[in-house]
C-alpha cells in the first residue's frame, strides 16, 4: 500500500487547509493536544498524566497501531495488521489464516521472526538545535545537508532496545525528538479466522454497517518472559454510548492536506488514476495465480487483501478529488492563507513564491509522467527477476546509488528496498504470469506504437516477451548472480542475459529521468513546501495541526451515526445483524459464517454491540488504534473508515466516520466463540494468565 507518489518525502507537510480545524478534525501530537478547545466543547480536562498514560500504552506496528491491554505485555491490534504474521506462521497442515489461532498458555504463544514493536517514551523539542545548524549564507542544498547532519547528531548512535527519530512538523517550523522503547521479542497470541476478521470481504470494506471481529493479539517479551507493562489500557466494563466523547491513540500515516491546489489536481488527473490502474492489473494477476491451486490461494491471501484494500482506498480518494466542492474548499483555504501572509511584507517576501514554485514543478511532473512510471519505476515490468537484474546493473554502474546513496535515484524495482540479491529464486510460473499482465497493461496504457512499449516488448506480444525474458535469464542461479556482481561493469557490458540486457538498456534513461525529477520536481518542492509550512505556522500557529507523519497522535470525536443518501445510519450494529446479513447474502462466500460463529449463535447475547462509528479523524496507519473514553478505558478498536472518510488524506469533512470493533463483542467472542476465557480474564483483570 506504500506507493511512490509525487509528494515531498519525509516532510511533515503542515496543516489542514491552512486554517483552523473544522469540527473535531486533526491528528494532534501528544505534546500539542488542544486541551482548551476540548474543555470548551466537551467540559473535559485533558491532563498531562492522562496523556502520558495513553502514550505509554500505544504500540507502533509497521504500518499500523496496537495497544497494551494488560500488565503482562498483551497487545491488541487488528486482524488485518496480524494477517501477514498468521500467513507466515501457517503451513499447509496448520492454516492460521483460514482457521485462526489461539494460544491457551504462554508456552503456546508463537514467536514472530523479525517483528519488533515500539512504544513512545518521550518527546523533546529540538527545534533550536536543528535551526542553529543553518546559517543565512547557506544555499538551500547546504542548509538541508546541515539540518540532516544536526538531526543525525541528535539521534545519536543506534542503541539496543532504543530507537530515536527526529520528526519534522509544520515542514520544518518545529522539530521533535521521539524516543521509543523497542521490543524485539514478540509472540502471537490470538488471531480471528479470516472469514470473521474480514467479514463481508472487499464488498463491505470501507462501508457501514459492518460486522467484523478485526482482532489479533500479540505479546511483548523481555528476557524470554512476558514484559512488565504497568501502563496499559483498562477494559471498559460498559463500552461506549451514543454521543459520548471518545479519543483515538495511534499512528496515522502520511496525509497531504497541505498540498497546493495545483498539486491536488495533478493527483486527481494522473497519479491516483495510475495507481488505481496499476493495482487493478496486479489484482488480476494475483487472482489468476490463486485460481491455479488451493496452495497458491492460501499463500496469496494477504497479498490479495492488501491490493484490494489499497484499491478501494484509492478509488475513494479519487472520488473525493473529483468532487468540485473539495477543490473549491482547497482553493478558498489557499486564497485565505496567501492573503493573510501578504499582510506581513517581510514574510511575504520570504515565503510568498512557494505556491508558484510548486505549480511549476507540477508542470514538469506532468511532462515526464509516462517515462517515470514505465522507465524509472518499471510499472510494466512486475517481476522479481527484473528487479534483481536492475539492482545488479546499478551495483556495477553506480554502486552508491544502488545502495541508496547519492540520492538513491531511480528507486523503481531493484532500487533501495528492492528484492535482495541473496534471496532464493522466485516461482518462475508466477514470474511469467505477473510479467505478462504488466507488459499487457503497459501496452494498453501507452498504446502499441509508443516508443517505450516498442523498446521493452522488442516486437513481441506480452506473453511471448515474458516467456523469453524469464526462460532466458540465468540470474535465477545464485552463483551466476554472484559472478555478475563480482565482475562489475565490464561483465555487465558484455552480458547476453535478456533480463540484464533489458535493465542495462533502460538504465541510462532511468537515471536521467530520475535526475530531472529530483532537480525540477522533488528538489523544487523540497524548497517550496517548507515555505508553505512556515506560512501556515506564521498565520495560524499551533491551533493548526500538522499533517500526519506515521508518528503517535491523538484525535477526538463522539460516537455518532450519520446520514447516507437520506437514510439514517445508526452508530451501532448488534450481534443479530451478523446472522441476518449472512442469511441475506446466503451462498456468497464472503458472507458465510465461520463454523465457530455458527456453533455459538445461541450462546451469544443478542444485545451485544458489534461495531460502531465515531467522528474521530483517522487515516491509514490508525488501523489497530484504541478508542478510549474520558477515563482512558478501552471501548473500541479502530479497523476501518466509511467510504466518505477516504478523501481524508486531503480534506476532512462530514460524514467522515471511523469504524471500530466494540470492546463488548471482543469479550463476548473470547468467552463464547473461541473458548478463550483466559484472554478475557487477563484483559478485564479477573485473573492472571499462565
Amino acid at each position: 500500500m506504500n506507493r511512490r507518489r509525487f509528494i515531498v518525502p519525509l516532510l511533515a507537510l503542515a496543516v489542514a487547509l491552512g486554517a483552523a480545524p473544522r469540527a473535531d478534525e486533526g491528528f494532534w501530537p501528544y505534546n500539542s493536544v488542544p486541551k482548551a478547545a476540548i474543555k470548551a466543547k466537551y467540559k473535559f480536562d485533558v491532563t498531562d498524566a492522562w496523556l502520558k498514560h495513553l502514550q505509554l500504552a500505544t504500540v507502533r506496528f509497521g504500518g499500523g497501531t496496537g495497544s497494551i491491554v494488560s500488565p503482562r505485555g498483551l497487545v491488541l491490534t487488528n486482524h488485518h495488521i496480524g494477517l501477514g504474521t498468521l500467513q507466515r506462521l501457517s503451513t499447509p497442515e496448520k492454516d492460521y489464516v483460514k482457521n485462526g489461532f489461539y494460544a491457551p498458555t504462554f508456552a503456546d504463544e508463537l514467536k514472530v521472526p523479525g517483528m519488533s514493536l515500539m512504544v513512545l517514551q518521550t518527546i523533546e523539542d529540538v527545534t533550536a538545535k536543528v535551526a542553529d545548524a543553518v546559517t543565512p549564507s547557506m544555499t538551500a542544498q547546504e542548509a538541508a545537508a546541515a539540518r540532516q547532519k544536526a538531526i543525525q547528531a541528535i539521534q545519536g548512535e543506534p542503541a539496543q532496545g532504543v530507537s530515536k527519530q527526529v520528526v519534522s512538523l509544520y515542514a520544518g517550523a518545529v522539530y521533535n525528538l521521539y524516543t521509543y522503547k523497542v521490543y524485539s521479542d514478540v509472540r502471537l497470541v490470538f488471531g480471528a479466522e479470516y472469514q470473521t476478521g474480514f467479514y463481508g470481504g472487499d464488498a463491505d470494506n470501507f462501508t457501514y454497517p459492518r460486522y467484523n471481529l478485526d482482532v489479533s493479539m500479540f505479546r511483548l517479551y523481555e528476557n524470554d518472559k512476558p514484559a512488565e507493562t504497568p501502563n496499559y489500557l483498562r477494559w471498559s466494563p460498559n463500552g461506549s454510548k451514543e454521543n459520548e466523547l471518545v479519543f483515538t491513540t495511534g499512528h496515522p500515516g502520511s496525509t497531504q492536506r497541505l498540498n497546493t491546489v495545483a498539486h491536488l489536481k495533478y493527483l486527481r488527473d494522473l497519479t491516483v488514476p495510475f495507481t488505481i490502474a496499476t493495482a487493478e492489473m496486479r489484482e488480476t494477476a494475483v487472482k489468476k495465480w490463486m485460481a491455479q491451486s488451493p496452495e497458491n490461494a492460501r499463500q496469496a491471501t494477504s497479498e490479495l487483501f492488501g491490493l484490494q484494500n489499497s484499491l478501494k482506498s484509492y478509488r475513494g480518494r479519487l472520488k473525493g478529488l473529483q468532487d468540485p466542492s473539495v477543490i473549491a474548499r482547497k482553493e478558498a483555504a489557499e486564497t485565505r492563507l496567501r492573503a493573510e501572509l501578504a499582510k506581513n511584507a517581510a514574510k511575504q517576501q520570504l515565503l510568498g513564491d512557494a505556491w508558484d514554485l510548486v505549480e511549476k514543478s507540477i508542470g514538469v511532473a506532468r511532462q515526464i509522467d509516462a517515462e517515470r512510471n514505465f522507465i524509472v519505476n518499471a510499472a510494466g515490468l512486475n517481476s522479481t527477476l527484473f528487479a534483481q537484474a536492475r539492482q545488479i546493473v546499478r551495483r556495477a554502474y553506480a554502486p552508491q546509488t544502488a545502495d541508496g546513496g547519492r540520492g538513491g535515484r531511480g528507486a523503481g524495482p531493484g532500487g533501495p528496498g528492492g528484492p535482495g540479491l541473496t534471496q532464493g529464486a522466485p516461482n518462475l510460473a508466477r514470474e511469467k504470469l505477473n510479467l505478462t499482465e504488466s507488459l499487457a497493461f503497459m501496452q494498453k496504457h501507452l498504446g502499441p506504437d509508443h516508443a517505450i512499449v516498442k523498446r521493452i516488448l522488442a516486437g513481441k506480444a506480452p506473453e511471448a516477451r515474458a516467456a523469453e525474458l524469464v526462460d532466458g535469464t540465468r540470474i535465477t542461479d545464485s552463483e551466476i548472480r554472484a559472478l555478475l556482481v563480482a565482475g562489475g561493469k565490464a561483465t555487465i557490458d558484455v552480458s547476453t542475459d535478456p533480463m540484464i540486457k533489458l535493465a542495462r538498456d533502460l538504465e541510462p534513461d532511468a537515471q536521467a529521468i530520475a535526475k530531472r525529477y529530483e532537480d525540477e520536481v522533488a528538489g523544487v518542492q523540497a524548497i517550496a513546501y517548507p515555505k508553505i509550512g512556515q506560512a501556515v505556522f506564521a498565520v495560524d500557529g499551533p491551533k493548526a495541526y500538522p499533517d500526519a507523519t506515521g508518528t503517535a497522535r491523538i484525535s477526538y470525536g463522539v460516537v455518532k451515526g450519520y446520514l447516507e443518501d437520506g437514510k439514517k445510519i445508526p452508530p451501532y450494529t448488534y450481534v443479530p445483524g451478523l446472522y441476518e446479513r449472512a442469511a441475506l447474502h446466503a451462498g456468497q462466500p464472503d458472507y458465510a459464517l465461520a463454523p465457530t460463529w455458527v456453533a455459538a449463535k445461541a450462546a451469544l447475547n443478542p444485545k451485544t454491540p458489534f461495531n460502531f462509528v465515531s467522528t474521530n479523524d483517522i487515516v491509514g496507519g490508525n488501523s489497530g488504534s484504541a478508542v478510549v473514553n474520558k477515563k482512558g478505558e478501552l471501548v473500541g478498536l479502530i479497523f476501518d473508515g466509511n467510504i466518505q472518510s477516504l478523501p481524508g488524506y486531503y480534506i476532512f469533512d462530514e460524514p467522515n466516520r471511523a469504524v471500530s470493533v466494540d470492546s463488548r463483542i471482543i469479550l463476548e467472542a473470547f468467552r463464547k466463540v473461541y473458548n478463550a476465557g483466559a484472554l478475557a480474564d487477563e484483559i478485564t483483570g479477573a485473573a492472571a494468565r499462565k
